[in-house]
Parts: C-alpha cells; structure tokens; sequence
C-alpha cells in the first residue's frame, strides 16, 4: 500500500517557524516528484511547492517565496517544508503529494497521484 504521512504541524506565533516532514512508503521514493499544497477554511486547496526527483529542481508558490523550502532526503524516503516568518494566513491544513508518472505535473493537485492525511498548521497573530 501507497502511504504518505505528514507530521510537525501545531500551533505557532506570526513570525515563527516551523518544520513538515512527510514519510513515504510502497513507493520507490527516488521515482518521485514531490510536493505540497494546503487548504484553508473557505479556500480551495492551493499548490505550495514542489521538489523533483533527485532534489535540484524546485518550484515555489508566489505567496510563500523566500519563507519556505521544500527539501528531501532520499535516503530517508522523506521530504520536508521548512516554513519560516509564518503569517495568519499561513493557517491551513498541508498536504504532501507525490506524483509518479513521467509526464510534468505542474500545479495542478489533480495531475499527483498520492496523497497524505494532512497536518493542521495553526498562526496565530
């Protein structure tokens, strides 16, 4: 069975930081592109970062460049958000997906193939 699992979400001051990590397994992680995305209450869910296969490639959402980083470690079959100077809005549930196929997923949460339960990640300001 497919599983990823997040974890390292809770409760955070305007300002703080804050680090996701999503375990995968069944899956040969190094296939991978990865990503995350969160939603929030009265929002659809939106596309936050990407990261490719072998980790040299990485793409950003608008609204959180410069404050978070999406890394892997392969040897671990896990992948990490780093999110710093977190905001208000920055409360939502993430998601980490994974996408497996061969063609470009771009941002679109309907192009991965795996998803994760989610994390709650709460600021409050």
């Amino acid at each position: 069975q497919v599983q990823l699992v997040e974890s390292g979400g809770g409760l955070a001051q305007t300002g703080d930081s804050l680090r996701l990590s999503c375990a995968a397994s069944g899956l040969t992680f190094t296939n991978l592109i990865m990503a995350w995305f969160r939603r929030s209450p009265g929002k659809e869910r939106e596309f936050v970062a990407r990261i490719n296969q072998s980790g040299s490639l990485t793409n950003y959402a608008e609204f959180v460049k410069g404050r978070f980083t999406i890394s892997r470690d392969n040897a671990k079959n896990t992948v990490y958000l780093q999110m710093s100077s977190l905001k208000a809005g920055d409360t939502a549930v993430y998601y980490c997906a994974a996408h497996s196929r061969s063609n470009y997923p771009g941002r679109e949460s309907a192009n991965y193939d795996y998803w994760g339960q989610g994390t709650q990640v709460t600021v409050s300001s």
